[in-house]
């Protein structure tokens, strides 16, 4: 009997009404000048048949850039939900490989099982310690991944599968119970009591960022909702046979809004007409006040592309380039490597007005800034290694650093910083989750293989 994998965008039920009073709908909808929206952030989505093209903006700058092909079904399955076979279990490493169904076998590390004591084969070892007490060759499990495969590596999963809603994630046959840290004292507390009425028999629930100032019954419809959608995932699970999906992501442009889209957006703009309505209707859903703020790009009226029209292909053609220029003159040099990302901050053109030390100190503010945003651009992730310019002053380098991690707060990928090391570096890791914007743009050079040079055959 065969059966698709359960999908959703993560709104209510479709043709389910959100009944929300006027003046929450009004302080929800964000601010207007002249009968237009006003915001911080601008979404272009552009859609070809080959890929579509996901642009976040900060005023006029590029923040964000997200492709979504059609072969991605493959490699982009951060999110998905799968019934695996345990292939094998190798217990120098921790780990398992796991079949999911993917041309490489994903990977299950100890600390991401799940188990139930009576579940723990017997042994002289105390129960649970090892991970080949816990899976066996052949065995059937529910896993979701948490990373996409990346060059050789196959997908990173877990058993502590979670549903993101809108407002809440719901994460099935758990004691998983919390409130974003984002959110104020005052709003934490009032949400908490709202939580301890909507907490679901046998399963857990963590509130989202976006939660703040919901009403109880937008909740509880969200959380119903994606119970709702665990029953299906589970019904579909015994149905079907190892390896299967039984649940994938919504399309990336529904996915991006899902965690983005809020009063701080003064649009999302599409230029594709079946996306847009999808899009709209999803969004007229969960959040009916910013409904009108997504918006059709109409090519009859305006001959420009999208992506054109908000100058997102300049800056994209910057952000393939290993050197980005500071505002006054000096330069970032970004390198990737397969262990780790080098970036190399020079002066260049910048000579400074009264000393060098105070050239350096206000060239590496600078590059501070534009390294937390070349970051958040081109997804970089892993290990990162930053060799600022010396400075002598103690203080000019904890004022830098406290800049740095300034600009970091506004990226909601995980990173690590620590303070200048005696050499003068900065090391740093930022959670790796896709390839990066570099990989989505380009292939691996056919004649170099990727290293850049070429041996002279003749001399060998």
């Amino acid at each position: 009997m065969g059966a698709g994998p359960v999908a959703g965008p993560g709104g209510p039920e479709a043709g389910e009404d959100v009944t929300v009073d006027p003046e929450t709908l009004e302080r929800r909808r964000g601010g207007e000048r002249k009968g237009r929206p006003v915001g911080r952030y601008l979404m272009s989505v552009h859609v070809r048949p080959d890929a579509t093209q996901i642009a976040v903006l900060e005023g006029r700058s590029l923040i964000e850039h997200y492709v979504s092909r059609p072969q991605d079904d493959v490699s982009q399955i951060d999110g998905n939900i799968y019934l695996g076979r345990v292939q094998n279990v190798l217990p120098g490493m921790e780990a398992a490989f796991v079949d999911i169904g993917t041309p490489k076998n994903a990977v299950l590390y100890r600390g991401d099982v799940r188990y139930d004591r009576e579940d723990v084969v017997e042994g002289s070892r105390p129960p649970g310690t090892r991970i080949e007490d816990l899976l066996r060759p052949g065995q059937t499990i529910v896993c979701q991944v948490t990373k996409n495969p990346i060059g050789t590596k196959g997908a990173r999963l877990t058993q502590e599968v979670s549903l993101p809603g809108r407002f809440v994630v719901l994460v099935p046959n758990s004691e998983t119970y919390g409130i974003s840290k984002r959110l104020s004292d005052d709003e934490r507390r009032r949400l908490r009591r709202i939580l301890d009425d909507l907490r679901p028999p046998g399963h857990g629930l963590i509130l989202r960022t976006a939660a703040e100032g919901t009403t109880a019954d937008e909740l509880r419809r969200d959380v119903a909702r994606l119970v709702g959608q665990w029953a299906q995932i589970e019904d579909l699970g015994r149905r079907t046979g190892a390896p299967a999906l039984l649940y994938r992501e919504p399309d990336m442009a529904v996915r991006v809004i899902r965690e983005e889209f809020n009063r701080e957006y003064r649009g999302v703009i599409i230029d594709d007409r079946r996306l847009y309505e999808e899009v709209h209707d999803y969004v007229a859903s969960i959040s009916p006040e910013l409904a009108d703020r997504v918006e059709l790009y109409d090519t009859t009226l305006d001959p420009l592309p999208l992506l054109e029209r908000h100058h997102v292909h300049e800056q994209l053609h910057k952000a393939l380039d290993r050197k980005v220029w500071l505002p006054s003159g000096g330069s970032v040099i970004i390198e990737r490597t397969e262990a780790l990302t080098v970036i190399d901050v020079n002066t260049g053109k910048n000579v400074g007005k009264s000393n060098l030390e105070e050239t350096v100190f206000r060239n590496n503010l600078e590059a501070a800034d534009e390294i937390a945003r070349q970051l958040r651009l081109r997804d970089i992730g892993g290990i990162i290694v930053i060799d600022f310019i010396d400075m002598e002053i103690r203080a000019n380098r904890g004022e830098v650093m406290r800049a740095f991690r300034s600009a970091l707060a506004r990226d909601k990928t995980r990173t690590q910083v620590y303070d200048i090391s005696d050499l003068g570096l900065v090391e740093m890791t930022r959670k790796r989750i896709s390839e990066g914007l570099v990989e989505a743009f380009s292939e691996t050079c056919p004649t170099c293989g990727g290293r850049g040079i070429v041996i002279d055959q003749t001399l060998l």
